[in-house]
């Protein structure tokens, strides 16, 4: 079973998704509630995929990921981020995620990114 780390300072955001992938089968979910937790947790469960909101406080989304990819160029992140966030889209984009997912979140666009990721 897939490891799936889900970085959202909301708690109701983690819980979401949570549920759209456990409903799903579609993994072991792992929560961090900012960008620093993220990059700890990620050294200790190597997740499978991340999923990491852009807008956080400590530590936002994009140095996040710059930090897990510097660790493990590897790494599969997903940015998940709100409408008209396009710039910092492309910025996480460059700084090593693989994909995005717009909040408020359909269910079939996270499953769907999910399962690319995993393939």
């Amino acid at each position: 079973m897939s490891k799936i780390m889900i970085v959202d300072d909301a708690a109701f955001m983690r819980m979401m998704i949570k549920d759209i992938i456990t409903k799903n089968n579609l993994g072991t979910v792992i929560e961090a509630e900012d960008g620093s937790v993220a990059v700890e947790k990620y050294s200790q469960e190597k997740p499978d995929l991340v999923l990491m909101d852009i807008t956080m406080p400590e530590m936002d989304g994009i140095q996040a990921v710059k930090q897990i990819v510097k660790k493990d160029p590897n790494a599969k992140v997903v940015m998940c981020s709100a409408m008209g966030q396009q710039a910092m889209v492309i910025e996480a984009i460059q700084a090593g995620a693989k994909d995005f997912i717009v909040k408020p979140f359909q269910p079939d666009r996270v499953i769907e990114a999910v399962k690319k990721m995993l393939k």
